[in-house]
């Protein structure tokens, strides 16, 4: 049941036929695409949070929405009981095969895994492990109609395994439990002239070659690269085929091919925008006539484009506000690691009640499990929140935060002489607990209005009223993001480490809009 609805004030379609890059300004990592019938389906990274493998649907390529989530919970659930930010689901890949959806994704500590479903919204299976091992990365499969077998191509990561800079080619059952040979290097990027950290390989077939789409370079600077053979072990001949060239877009690679019904080829790619994290592009793509992709403005991303050739939809964007009637949360948000019952209670109106959840890590959200988080937007935005702090319990506390490396909330706590007061905190990068970022005040009636106002650069402006109108509270704040991961918007509450329930926090009329344009 959706408890919130679409952004179509974020929506990247223009209203006149065209569309504006990026078609998904959030950080919505490593994208991979796939249509069936009429629809086209993404899914992207979710490293840590929970639930995970998000699932949007579109039918134009530039009007999306998110329609649920793949993975409840992260296994083995042990392993993320506390937040592991930049770990967990990596660089996932989407098929359709045999009447079924498919997820196939890598875990740097673990290895690769699938899940499937009779359909988008589920019901997906638990996942399986497909082949175990450290550091293996953004697996991709394909079952190859014209040959009947079955393939699985793989990345490295060399801060698990001491490998990167290749991929690695294996038979697979059809079913997509196991592999069915030990594997093989059928692309070793050390070999080719400039090419660096190649990963990300999407793997297909057209016009009777075996197709690796996979970037290289890096995040911030990298290009996309395809590679081509007439076998799948190769061997394998490249080309760069979208790179940043004169444009602003820095490092415009990783994501994946599709084509339409009419037969228009789209490639969907990120580009690293700091803590905004991962945003995704949209480019045309065509087939030359030496048979190689030719992506964007003649291998350059573009900025604004005609939409594909497909029936008009209403703008669109995943969403943002949320009520949360009867106590449920949207399925834009994600808990840091995996929830735990209790965390979240329903009741009969509207408002997410969050326990204080008592923890050793009440003065440090990175640590904390219970913080619940959606993106930050790419675009200048306004949010705002109502709360209540409804718990006696001294040093119980609860906000709304910017949380990345470094963080900031502003929020309400109970003090030791039993009044409740505006507090607004922050760490550093390097610091390991909170301090004041500006001075504690009175709320009256333990309530507040909270607002963070964002510009360009992710720079945040805290304020908040407590009955006399809006105050601004400290200075300026730049997000900033994890290793990989953008920075995130989050609700949390929490108190000191002690015995029996420490009450409550209730949220209210969380809203994201766009900021208003002043360069006008």
């Amino acid at each position: 049941m959706t408890t919130s609805v679409s952004a179509p004030a974020f929506s990247a379609d223009r209203g006149d036929g065209t569309y504006r890059n990026p078609v998904l300004d959030a950080d919505w990592s490593d994208p991979d695409v796939l249509r069936v019938a009429d629809d086209f389906y993404m899914t992207a990274s979710s490293f840590g949070r929970a639930p995970g493998l998000p699932l949007l649907h579109s039918r134009d390529l530039v009007n999306w929405t998110l329609v649920g989530h793949a993975l409840q919970l992260l296994e083995p659930a042990a392993e993320f009981k506390a937040p592991r930010h930049d770990c967990g689901v990596w660089a996932p890949s989407l098929r359709h095969f045999d009447d079924r959806f498919w997820i196939f994704w890598g875990d740097p500590d673990q290895g690769i895994f699938q899940v499937n479903a009779p359909g988008i919204r589920g019901p997906w299976t638990r996942p399986h492990l497909v082949k175990e091992g450290k550091g293996l990365i953004d697996p991709c499969p394909l079952w190859d109609e014209e040959t009947g077998e079955a393939y699985l191509v793989h990345a490295w990561a060399k801060s698990r395994s001491g490998v990167k800079n290749r991929l690695t080619g294996h038979r697979m059952r059809p079913d997509g439990t196991g592999l069915l040979d030990e594997g093989k290097i059928i692309v070793d990027a050390d070999r080719l002239p400039g090419w660096f950290t190649l990963e990300g390989p999407k793997l297909y077939r057209h016009d009777g070659w075996y197709w690796i789409f996979a970037p290289a370079g890096g995040v911030e600077t990298g290009w996309q690269g395809a590679f081509r053979s007439r076998d799948f072990f190769g061997p394998y001949e490249e080309r760069i085929v979208l790179e940043q060239k004169d444009t602003d877009v820095n490092g415009p690679h990783q994501g994946g091919w599709v084509r339409t019904a009419a037969g228009e080829d789209w490639f969907l790619h990120f580009q690293q925008r700091g803590a905004y994290g991962r945003v995704v592009h949209l480019q045309p793509m065509r087939w030359a006539p030496d048979g190689w992709p030719v992506l964007g403005e003649e291998g350059a991303p573009v900025a604004v484009h005609r939409k594909p050739e497909l029936p008009a939809q209403p703008p669109a964007a995943p969403a943002l506000d949320d009520d949360f009637p009867g106590g449920r949360f949207g399925r834009q948000w994600q808990w840091t690691a995996n929830p735990q019952d209790g965390w979240a209670t329903q009741h009969s109106g509207d408002g997410l009640r969050l326990t204080c959840v008592r923890s050793v890590h009440a003065h440090d959200l990175r640590k904390l499990a219970n913080v619940l988080t959606q993106r930050l937007p790419g675009t200048p935005a306004v949010i705002e929140v109502e709360l209540r702090l409804d718990s006696e319990e001294p040093g119980a506390r609860a906000g709304l935060a910017v949380l990345g490396d470094a963080f900031r909330w502003i929020g309400l706590q109970r003090g030791a002489d039993g009044t409740v007061h505006l507090v607004h905190r922050f760490a550093e990068t390097v610091a390991e607990r909170e301090r004041d970022a500006d001075h504690a005040r009175p709320a009256p009636g333990g309530r507040a209005r909270l607002r963070i106002e964002t510009s360009a650069g992710a720079r945040c402006r805290f304020s908040y009223d407590v009955g006399e109108g809006w105050q601004s509270s400290g200075q300026v704040f730049a997000a900033t993001p994890w290793r990989w991961v953008g920075a995130l918007l989050g609700l949390f509450a929490v108190a000191p480490t002690g015995g029996g329930h420490a009450g409550a926090a209730t949220f209210t009329q969380f809203r994201i809009t766009a900021a208003p344009d002043t360069t006008a």
